[in-house]
């Protein structure tokens, strides 16, 4: 009787597998893989279309072992600057002046970046962390991920060599070095930092004790509370940062179940890369989905019984405390009235000269109780004077990430996905939005949070602070005070932030959404409240984006939107995420239309004159309103709604309302000059960069992989469009590459409480390796609207055409079959 191909993969597959194993067992003395650290391990990669790994293995070490080659094979340059980074080493290879690696911070050059990072390893907290037992340090099993992943990038990089890499980023490079354990967690710490100390890296290392009339100018050099919250706002957004998840339970999905949407809106170039992979030891794991670079778990995913996804949240990630400094010595500040010294940390960074040798760098680094001095936070000055300021990381004793995300890959269920964050308390900035075969959604604010509750921002609030705090949740308290130190829950697994229980969650059977704004309207039919503002507000405005998610999640569940039925499937979600629709279309596209006819001999007042409009007014009346590659006058809508956030007081009609969050603020003040000017100015932008105000968005909205232009469709976050997509602006050419959007995508559905069923997309592809087969491959998927099917059973893997497999043991080299 003949074999089918997917059956005789199959016995293929297990006879590996079952000789692997007697090899293993047949060698005297051997323990089994978990009994002892060290041991041979067998390890099966089997790669799938576009690249995509199946990691099987006996124990934990040898998965992380898997994970650690195949990620080191597909990105190896990114993940090698991410260790010189974190090791402080930038500028000892690549100069003072280099470019920092903005993945891991927000640092001038590679100098500052260098101090940072040598700084907390100074400290040496992430030493202290690694080697403590959980819930504080790592668990046992995530122990040996980590242990198993620094061996397998260090084999692939033995076996490679740095001469033998073939990506030219850094083939050859003399920072290729093997790798610790301790450097990775080393980068786990940076991710979790990132968004809080990370994002002040330059104020920390400038901040210097001032001299007497340093102290003097300080006085006129007060930040402003304005300009604070405005830079507090927009510090996300260019870390690239941001996501969208809806999780629909068994009311709202068509063949009940669940369907969850994950969009997560990272980089498309650098460390924060997601990595798709999926991970199996038999009877213990088996998970599949992404995570950022060098993280050997799964982040954003699905296993047999749960989905999930993160979104950016609100929460605050650092805080501020201002202490008075003892007159005449500015290294000690007073607390209650009793001065203290500020600690210093000597740091030494080695710096390579344009000639060639090497000079060291040395610098003192100061810190109070409350966390390092800074001379600026993100965007704003805070002069070291009579005062000085100190940034309080709530994650900055958290090395928990992968806990939390073990714990996530193995949850059973909704519950499961609760308990796990509330036992581990790692997620560093995120929340999260889960579904279960049951036909639950889940909406969960579990994360790090700074324990500040809003009686203590009332008694505690600086002058700047009483400002800040209320618009942006970021505290700025008075340290000269030991009683508006941050507070302790004895629910939390480290003194300083908030308990599980204070924070809000939301379990239901229609749906959860979230798109980066509060906890508040995740479903609007049940408003969260009542949590404290540090954590995000409520019956404020809402994005554009936050408004999209919601009407188009309601249009679905109602069968308004054109598509067929009522209710969600893994079909209607994907359609529902690539439909491009734009909530900003919405709500001003009747009055731009009606504007632009108005103009007289279709000409629009500019910067530079009257300029011609009438085949953007054409195009715009017959826009259907969406970010497909293929639509027309939606490039001139994006610029001109990019130039409305400049217009005074805003170019609203209806202002907000609380009462209806979601459909307001709406309609445009199009008699205003200064919004007519906005319409001219961007037609005119157009026409510079020789752009057809009617031209078709893919035409002038695309990247170029290896000479190849690729369009993209989707819009930037302000257009309100689910598909996220940031591109980089050329005045002559129109958006030719993009800084970040969607990245990882995946639609996962428990049809009638079976499954999973899922489809995903890596938008940029597995590899930055521009000589990798899986460089584009994916990029051109995104493009045509397609999507990857998820091979999450052992016969949807082995029937995989072109199915390619390695088997790595041990430590000796790979054997290819």
């Amino acid at each position: 009787m003949a074999l089918t191909r997917s059956t005789l993969a199959a016995r293929v597959r297990t006879l590996v597998v079952g000789l692997l194993a007697l090899a293993t067992a047949a060698v005297p003395g051997t323990l089994p893989a978990s009994a002892a650290q060290g041991t041979r391990s067998h390890v099966v990669v089997r790669y799938t279309e576009y690249g995509i790994p199946h990691i099987e293995a006996s124990d934990y070490r040898g998965l992380g072992l898997g994970y650690g080659y195949a990620s080191a094979k597909d990105n190896i340059c990114l993940l090698a600057d991410v260790y010189m980074t974190v090791r402080g080493d930038r500028s000892r290879h690549l100069g003072p002046d280099s470019a920092a690696n903005a993945d891991l911070g927000r640092a001038a050059n590679s100098l500052n970046s260098d101090l940072y990072f040598r700084s907390i390893e100074a400290s040496g907290v992430v030493r202290r962390l690694a080697h403590s037992a959980p819930p504080t340090g790592p668990t046992p099993d995530v122990a040996q991920l980590v242990r198993g992943y620094a061996a397998g990038y260090n084999r692939y990089l033995r076996e490679t060599g740095a001469n033998g890499i073939t990506d030219p980023a850094c083939r050859g490079a003399d920072w290729i070095r093997p790798i610790t354990e301790l450097d990775v967690y080393r980068h786990v710490y940076a991710i979790a930092t990132i968004s809080g100390s990370g994002s002040a890296i330059d104020g920390i290392v400038g901040a210097q004790p001032p001299t007497a009339a340093a102290t003097k100018r300080a006085r006129a050099e007060s930040p402003s509370a304005d300009r604070m919250v405005r830079a507090l706002r927009a510090t996300r957004q260019d870390q690239g940062l941001g996501s969208n998840a809806i999780g629909v339970g068994n009311s709202g999905s068509t063949a009940g179940g669940s369907v969850l949407l994950g969009n997560p809106h990272y980089p498309w170039q650098g460390a924060r890369r997601f990595w798709q992979s999926h991970l199996t030891i038999p009877g213990k794991l088996n998970v599949s989905g992404a995570s950022l670079l060098g993280l050997p778990v799964v982040a954003i995913g699905h296993n047999e019984n749960v989905a999930w996804s993160h979104t950016v949240a609100t929460a605050a990630t650092f805080g501020l405390h201002e202490v008075p400094v003892v007159p005449g010595d500015p290294t000690r500040y007073l607390v209650d009235g009793t001065p203290e010294r500020m600690r210093a940390t000597k740091v030494s960074v080695p710096v390579r000269e344009d000639d060639g040798t090497t000079r060291t760098v040395e610098r003192t680094l100061w810190s109070t109780r409350y966390g390092p001095v800074v001379n600026a936070g993100p965007g704003v000055p805070l002069p070291w004077g009579e005062t000085a300021y100190s940034l309080a990381d709530p994650n900055a004793a958290n090395l928990r990430l992968l806990n939390s995300w073990l714990g996530l890959d193995r949850a059973e269920d909704t519950d499961g996905v609760q308990r796990a964050l509330t036992r581990t308390q790692g997620l560093p900035w995120v929340n999260t939005v889960a579904t279960d075969r049951r036909g639950r959604a889940l909406y969960a604010d579990l994360q790090v949070v700074p324990h500040v509750t809003d009686e203590l921002a009332e008694e505690c609030s600086t002058p700047l602070g009483s400002q800040v705090f209320p618009a942006s949740g970021i505290p700025i308290l008075d340290g000269g005070r030991s009683a508006c130190s941050w507070g302790s829950d004895p629910e939390a697994v480290q003194p300083g932030i908030l308990g599980p229980s204070t924070l809000p969650t939301l379990t239901r059977d229609d749906y959860v959404t979230n798109a980066n704004d509060s906890p508040w309207l995740a479903n609007p039919r049940a408003p969260l409240t009542g949590y404290p503002r540090v954590v995000g507000d409520t019956a404020t405005a809402r994005s554009a984006r936050t408004q999209e998610a919601i009407t188009a999640t309601e249009r679905r569940l109602a069968g308004t939107d054109g598509l067929p039925g009522e209710g969600f499937s893994l079909r209607t979600m994907q359609q529902t995420l690539f439909g491009d629709h734009s909530r900003v279309a919405t709500l001003i596209g009747e009055d731009t239309v009606r504007m632009c006819g108005a103009f007289p001999d279709g000409r629009a007042p500019s910067a530079g004159g009257p300029v011609d409009v009438s085949d953007g007014c054409r195009a715009l009346a017959a826009w259907d309103g969406t970010y497909r590659a293929d639509s027309r006058g939606s490039l001139l809508f994006a610029r001109f709604v990019a130039r409305l956030a400049s217009v005074p007081g805003g170019p609203w009609r209806t202002p907000f309302d609380a009462a209806d969050p979601v459909g307001t603020p709406r309609g445009l003040t199009v008699e205003r000059p200064e919004v007519q000017k906005a319409f001219g100015d961007a037609a005119a932008e157009l026409r510079a960069a020789g752009i057809p105000l009617d031209g078709r968005l893919g035409d002038h909205q695309y990247v170029t992989r290896n000479g190849e232009r690729i369009p993209v469709h989707g819009a930037p976050h302000v257009l309100g469009v689910l598909d996220v997509i940031t591109p980089v602006w050329d005045p002559k050419a129109g958006n030719t590459e993009v800084v970040h959007g969607s990245s990882f995508i995946q639609v996962v559905a428990f049809p009638g409480g079976r499954g999973p069923r899922a489809a995903t997309l890596l938008t940029y592809s597995q590899s930055a390796n521009p000589h990798s087969p899986h460089y584009a491959d994916q990029t051109r998927l995104f493009s045509e609207g397609r999507w990857v099917t998820d091979r999450f059973t052992p016969a949807e893997i082995d029937s995989a055409p072109g199915l390619r497999t390695e088997v790595l043991v041990g430590d000796g080299r790979a054997g290819r079959h």
